[in-house]
């Protein structure tokens, strides 16, 4: 009976958003995967949202390559990739749009257009940004001696980069904050709801944009933010931006995407709008929460730490250990489009599975006492950015900007400390830290 006791509430714990506020559920997912790769979840009503069906659980690394790179069997384009699947079929062919949740071969046609505007050129000229902000940011700290490293460092060099794919004006960046804390915190109090960007600060297109932000109910939610409706001011703003480059390309990703062809066939308004929801969240909110995340991993294991702090030189190996041990993404659905076998269960078609990245990338038949983080670790098969047609395409992007905010860190502040406690996002979702107060000795700078 204990053994039962104990295997519900391991599932639970998979599944419950206050979890991961609590930190990730490593020992209850090493319990399930040695009954298994693939675990059946039920959905119970929790934190206001009804009970739905359940959905198996992925936690093994060869079946989670298996499930993504097989997008004819495991669909991203069925029931999207959220674990709940929208209420409304409206709601559900809108989300089908986009190409995060679409399979090939209508997924190509956006991919090939987003790799042609991603030219060597244009990605030369985003790393020389990454260096330059990253290095701004962390000095313009650095006399200070403590600060929270979330809100003063870090949310603001994926927000620069982003504002420079997508060609948004200086005074309007803040509206990427508040977007993508409406959808990646949609579980959260502190981030359902924001709305901290004030419109009579922004640009023409913002105000226009803004004066359609959705309001919160009277329990203060919002409409569901993957709908039209819970982000119609985003687009709103992205359909201008879209009008707006169209008659004054520059040289921003932005521009050369809307002048790209794949095929004979060039982007419409409405699949920008999609791709502009991809570019501000996804691009956004892995970086906010992936950078703290890798500092406070290192933070936490002060042995690897001063490794690093001692060899510089390691980093590009470091980094993708950090990734691998603190994944952004929690986890990413699909739905099987006909009955298959995985990990030694049978699945029915019109199934929901979820792939956890967090298992994966901890997997002992992968990985070498996967618990323990080791910054020389070789031939890192972490899968943090996904795998196979949906392997993402801002890869690079991310490990630089991982990259040289630890550089800058280090090289700026040497030895960091916690001033305080971390304050970790509430999502099942997206692993994430609200807040990382930290210290340093200025009397070495």
């Amino acid at each position: 009976m204990r053994e039962h006791v104990d295997v519900e509430a391991d599932l639970r714990s998979l599944y419950d958003s206050a979890t991961y506020a609590r930190g990730a559920p490593h020992e209850a997912i090493d319990r399930l995967r040695r009954a298994g790769p693939v675990v059946w979840v039920p959905e119970p009503a929790l934190h206001g949202w009804p009970a739905d069906d359940g959905y198996w659980a992925v936690l093994g690394h060869a079946e989670t390559k298996q499930v993504l790179r097989d997008a004819t069997t495991f669909s991203s384009n069925l029931g999207g990739t959220q674990l709940r699947t929208p209420a409304r079929s409206e709601d559900l062919d809108f989300v089908r749009q986009m190409m995060l949740n679409q399979d090939p071969p209508a997924h190509n046609r956006l991919r090939g257009l987003l790799s042609k505007a991603f030219i060597p050129r244009a990605i030369a000229a985003l790393d020389a940004e990454i260096t330059t902000k990253a290095h701004s940011l962390v000095r313009a700290v650095a006399d200070r001696g403590e600060c929270d490293l979330v809100s003063d460092i870090v949310g603001d060099l994926p927000v620069a980069v982003l504002a420079s794919v997508l060609g948004l004006p200086e005074q309007d960046r803040g509206l990427l904050y508040d977007w993508s804390n409406r959808v990646i915190g949609y579980q959260d109090s502190d981030y359902a709801a924001s709305a901290l960007f004030d419109p009579a600060t922004g640009s023409d297109m913002a105000r226009a944009a803004l004066a359609l932000r959705p309001e919160p109910d009277e329990h203060g939610i919002l409409p569901d933010p993957r709908t039209r409706a819970g982000l119609a001011d985003m687009y709103a703003y992205a359909h201008l931006l879209a009008e707006h480059r169209r008659e004054q390309p520059g040289d921003d990703i932005v521009s050369l995407l809307l002048e790209a062809d794949f095929e004979g066939s060039t982007l419409s308004n409405d699949e920008f709008e999609t791709l502009f929801f991809l570019f501000a969240v996804a691009g956004n909110e892995t970086l906010r929460n992936g950078i703290p995340g890798a500092v406070l991993t290192l933070l936490e294991h002060p042995d690897q730490y001063e490794l690093l702090l001692d060899n510089h030189d390691l980093l590009p190996g470091a980094v993708e250990e950090l990734l691998r041990f603190w994944p952004p993404v929690i986890h990413f659905r699909r739905t099987t489009t006909c009955e298959v076998n995985l990990g030694g269960q049978h699945i029915d078609a019109g199934q929901k599975v979820a792939v956890y990245h967090l298992a994966a990338n901890r997997d002992p038949a992968v990985f070498d006492d996967p618990h323990r983080l080791d910054l020389r670790r070789n031939d890192n098969d972490h899968v943090s950015f996904g795998f196979g047609p949906h392997f993402c395409l801002g890869a690079h992007l991310a490990r630089r900007q991982v990259r040289s905010m630890l550089e800058e860190l280090m090289t700026q502040l040497g030895r960091l400390e916690l001033a305080g406690p971390p304050i970790r996002l509430q999502s099942n979702f997206q692993q994430g830290l609200k807040s990382l107060p930290v210290k340093w000795n200025t009397n070495r700078l």
